[in-house]
């Protein structure tokens, strides 16, 4: 196992982490808490130490699988969660004031909820699930981020960035209040490349990549004929020609690095590892077997600079999640 430095907390990551949204059992059907135990136990055998989850995802599920594990385990086991929009509304429109979305005494309630599901005393790294950059000097919730801290409810202090909007951390990350972002960061969106992952890197501020395999699109293991279960929310994702047309990405990008369908995943996290700024890659992990494919790419290898060179031209701008999740 390779690990990395998340930002300038000081805090030493696994370079492939866990990401718990699964786990939870709301949007993703087909997860079973034996098995997610299971999953999770081998990711901490296998060297994993970076667990990130939400007090959102299973109304709490998540995160209580997530404590009960890591209260079972000797090993150190950092856990990141999140602290869902008052509103309930993802992504963050703009034009609403930080206090509608998170007020001081909000903020602080979420994180007593989350520290009693996770059974802990401190949280690792508190994330707010949404952010938009106006938000920056409103409001009153950085002083109930700093009074948690001085507190010792919370050690560090992240946001994760609305879907496909890198650029809407900027002024925060400027501010120096922050320690991690959360962004979603693919062989498809690339965009986090321009502005966001220098800007973190000149300030010291970690990185956590999530949705690497685009919710399955870069696997190749979506095709046009793939059918989830109902409710799951990879049919709204992923509706009308859109399986055909990542489809067909995804082998255009096999045949262009001259690999097979099947080290697809690979190189989707490699890609993703290449990029120096990036502390940790949180894949979704719902089986031991995913977890063993993913951690076995967490060895410090990455992919050569022919091959990250030939990816850019594999850059797709558009976004399939709904307004409101």
């Amino acid at each position: 196992m390779h690990y990395r430095k998340l930002g300038s907390t000081g805090l030493e990551v696994s370079e492939v982490g866990y990401g718990a949204w699964g786990i939870g059992k709301d949007a993703w059907l087909g997860a079973e808490d034996d098995e997610s135990v299971q999953a999770l136990h081998k990711a901490i055998d296998l060297g994993l130490n970076f667990i990130d989850t939400a007090l959102a995802y299973g109304d709490g599920h998540s995160e209580r699988l997530v404590g009960r594990v890591v209260k079972e385990r000797d090993e150190t086991v950092y856990v990141a969660t999140k602290i869902p929009p008052m509103n309930r509304i993802w992504p963050a429109p703009s034009g609403l004031s930080a206090d509608e979305v998170f007020p001081g005494s909000y903020v602080r309630e979420c994180t007593e909820q989350s520290l009693k599901n996770l059974g802990f005393e401190t949280i690792d790294v508190q994330q707010f699930h949404v952010w938009q950059d106006e938000w920056v000097g409103e409001g009153d919730w950085l002083e109930a981020v700093e009074e948690l801290k001085s507190e010792g409810k919370i050690r560090f202090f992240g946001i994760s960035i609305n879907d496909h909007q890198p650029e809407n951390a900027v002024r925060l990350i400027e501010t120096g209040v922050v320690d991690t972002v959360q962004v979603i960061y693919n062989v498809f969106d690339q965009s986090p490349e321009d502005e966001l992952l220098p800007l973190c890197q000149e300030r010291g501020v970690g990185v956590i990549v999530r949705v690497p395999f685009d919710e399955g699109a870069l696997t190749a293991r979506i095709t046009p004929e793939t059918e989830f279960e109902e409710g799951d929310f990879r049919n709204e994702y992923f509706k009308d020609d859109r399986k055909r047309e990542v489809y067909e990405r995804a082998q255009s990008i096999a045949r262009d690095l001259g690999v097979e369908e099947e080290r697809l995943p690979e190189v989707a996290l490699r890609y993703v590892l290449s990029h120096p700024a990036i502390s940790t890659v949180i894949p979704g992990m719902r089986s031991v077997r995913n977890v063993e494919r993913n951690m076995a790419v967490a060895d410090g290898e990455g992919l050569s600079k022919k091959q990250v060179q030939k990816l850019k031209s594999h850059r797709w701008v558009r976004n399939f999640y709904p307004m409101e999740a």
